[in-house]
């Protein structure tokens, strides 16, 4: 979606950043009549914090399968956090950033994790491992994922480059579209808004070239994914890193330009996708 993200309040004059917020309501007065004062932008993410401290005491000690009650309660938390992201703030395009992905993996394994007859300490450790670092956005390495639990690393991947992809599809529609922003000097940011209104922000010269190169990758991307879905992300962890990673790497050249960058996301796409 596009909105105004610089707000002022009616009723008391205060302006807020609806980016910072996520709300359209007065920060200092309470007010709920705002007005837009500055050029409508994309935007899909909302802030969002993940805070897993009250489940990490929760289930610190756990031996064998978890209580229900608090499974219940840390898959809603995950799914409020992961329903809130999104990957444009104020025309910018973000990364695929970690604490994302660790709570999709986290609410991937916490599932799978319940529905092992019986689950081994390495399992136990791997999923507390999660847990311990998920809002600081750190992941267990690739090479410790515990094969009960690969599914889990997979489907995290096939969710979030999806989405990821959604937001970087839309991104580029607004970069096709937007007049001028081709117009920046190295190392400078590209900005503007058109009459309709659409705006967004990117590094370096000649961001449109970009976007041809990116829309080619991102069908073997979707391709690749589609495969891993079907597989229900049973395939070995360092394959579904390889989609996050090419995901990646696809934004952080439509961001800055860099051939390094591209480069990388076709290496990481032209493994074998055959291989288990």
């Amino acid at each position: 979606m596009k909105v105004r993200g610089e707000r002022e309040c009616r009723e008391c004059g205060a302006r807020w950043s609806y980016y910072e917020t996520g709300s359209v309501e007065c920060p200092d007065c309470g007010g709920l009549r705002s007005v837009g004062v500055d050029d409508r932008t994309a935007h899909t993410d909302a802030p969002a914090t993940l805070d897993l401290s009250a489940h990490r005491a929760r289930f610190g000690d756990a031996r064998g399968t978890l209580p229900e009650e608090g499974v219940d309660d840390l898959k809603t938390d995950l799914r409020a956090y992961a329903r809130k992201r999104g990957f444009i703030r104020g025309g910018e395009l973000l990364p695929l950033d970690d604490t994302y992905l660790a709570a999709r993996e986290l609410l991937e394994a916490v599932d799978i994790y319940d529905r092992l007859r019986d689950p081994t300490d390495r399992d136990r450790e791997y999923l507390l491992a999660l847990l311990a670092g998920a809002d600081d956005g750190d992941r267990p390495a690739t090479e410790a994922v515990p094969d009960p639990l690969r599914e889990a690393r997979g489907m995290a991947a096939v969710r979030a480059v999806g989405e990821y992809r959604t937001d970087l599809l839309a991104f580029l529609d607004e970069l096709a579209g937007t007049e001028g922003v081709e117009g920046a000097n190295e190392g400078e940011e590209g900005v503007d808004a058109d009459a309709s209104g659409r705006s967004v922000s990117v590094a370096g010269t000649e961001p449109r070239s970009r976007i041809d190169p990116v829309r080619a990758l991102l069908e073997r991307l979707r391709d690749r994914t589609k495969r891993v879905e079907a597989l229900t992300g049973d395939v070995p962890p360092e394959d579904a890193d390889a989609l996050v990673d090419a995901a990646d790497a696809l934004g952080e050249y439509v961001r800055t330009g860099d051939e390094t960058a591209l480069d990388r996301a076709r290496a990481r796409l032209a493994d074998d996708p055959d291989r288990q």
